[in-house]
């Protein structure tokens, strides 16, 4: 495997958003969302599938935030990855019943997903993959499609409710991948994909990058559907703080950090994100990614 790419084994960790209101973005993670509060202080709350987990989403309520504008760079989505189809279709029957609204329900040939926003106005993607071994292929890339999610046949694989109690977002569901929208496409590649180290996976949308380790479909996209040359938005706005991305192998995270201080003349900080030590970086948007070794 050449040096400059990720490990397979790489993977994506947390993303921590700003939000406006505490409680009630508290509430909606846990009600709506179905995730346990796993860490709370003055500073944040974490959500996670189990009250002993490290934190797949991170609140931060900021003083005077504001909700981010939409023709600025920032989080498009961040996208919660089930483990199974009926999982999906459970979530989807729960939305429905606390009468959430979805902003879409899309068939991605990889992967099916449900859309919707936190009270913030912050971008969720809920969603389930299909076996690798189905994704279509045309000569390197993935042609990952957007058609409308047939709803009838997901409701049809939800196992019934035995015991009336809530939806909760089951074990094994972590964060899957991270949506952002650039200023420019070209220097969202270099760092992703020159620095870090993640693969090219499809150019095949227009104004939009998709970028994997280890033939994932994506962990990472770039967007410039709010505008070449988008601004960033105002310091106090809602949206995107940071994300994680997990890289096995003390050696293959070395060399990460040596090609940010070397390509980017960039020095990462040092940051303790969840009980886990880490190396914060900013992408050409000010988008932070935390680096962390694997456990």
């Amino acid at each position: 495997m050449p040096e400059h790419r990720l490990p397979a084994e790489t993977s994506l960790g947390h993303v921590r958003i700003r939000v406006t209101d505490r409680a009630r973005a508290e509430s909606f993670y846990q009600k709506v969302l179905g995730m346990t509060l796993c860490r709370s202080s003055d500073q944040e709350a974490a959500f996670d599938v189990r009250p002993d987990g490290s934190g797949i989403v991170v609140i931060e309520a900021t003083p005077g935030a504001e909700q981010g504008p939409r023709r600025a760079t920032g989080l498009f989505h961040f996208a919660i990855l089930l483990p199974d189809r009926p999982s999906l279709a459970r979530a989807f029957r729960h939305l429905h019943a606390v009468g959430w609204q979805l902003q879409g329900a899309s068939d991605h040939a990889v992967s099916e997903a449900l859309y919707l926003a936190d009270p913030d106005g912050n971008g969720i993607e809920i969603y389930c993959d299909r076996p690798r071994e189905s994704w279509p292929q045309i000569g390197p890339e993935l042609q990952m499609t957007t058609e409308r999610l047939d709803l009838a046949s997901l409701l049809s694989e939800a196992p019934p409710s035995m015991d009336g109690s809530p939806w909760r977002m089951p074990p094994g569901t972590r964060l899957g991948h991270i949506h952002l929208r650039v200023s420019q496409l070209d220097a969202a590649e270099r760092f992703y994909h020159g620095v870090l180290g993640f693969d090219i996976v499809t150019r095949a949308y227009p104004g939009a990058l998709f970028m994997s380790a280890g033939g994932y479909h994506h962990h990472v996209a770039a967007n410039v559907w709010a505008g070449v040359g988008a601004p960033r938005p105002p310091a106090n706005a809602t949206g995107l703080i940071d994300f994680s991305v997990v890289i096995p192998g003390d050696d293959a995270l070395e060399r990460v950090l040596d090609r940010i201080r070397s390509e980017t003349s960039t020095e990462p900080q040092p940051v303790w994100i969840g009980g886990r030590a880490g190396w914060r970086v900013e992408d050409p948007d000010g988008n932070g990614v935390v680096l962390i070794p694997e456990d």
